[in-house]
């Protein structure tokens, strides 16, 4: 076979997951319930987050939270302090991809 497959979680219930780290891309999925986030940190890629289900809701830096509805891809600087949560009644289910993968950020 010349493809690879992945699988991801489908449950409602909060999941955080890695699907690929390969060099040029880290993929990962996330499933957040209501009251749900991820840990606050700063990226260490250039980020993309693919909103599939429910609203997503954002604070980067200093500015204030915004929320991003499924649909809705978000592009995020390298280096941006983030606070990512759900703060709605619906589960909140997004991709996460970042290029190039973080352990070679800034290898050359």
């Amino acid at each position: 076979m010349i493809e690879k497959t992945y699988t991801y979680a489908v449950a409602d219930t909060k999941h955080i997951e890695k699907l690929i780290d390969d060099d040029p891309v880290m993929i990962n999925h996330m499933i957040l319930p209501q009251g749900d986030f991820v840990p606050d940190h700063h990226t260490n890629s250039y980020v993309h987050m693919i909103v599939v289900r429910g609203n997503l809701t954002l604070q980067l830096d200093e500015q204030e939270p915004h929320t991003y509805a499924k649909g809705t891809i978000v592009n995020i600087p390298y280096g941006t302090f983030m606070q990512v949560r759900n703060e709605h009644e619906d589960i909140c289910e997004f991709f996460v991809v970042k290029s190039p993968s973080p352990r070679l950020y800034g290898k050359q």
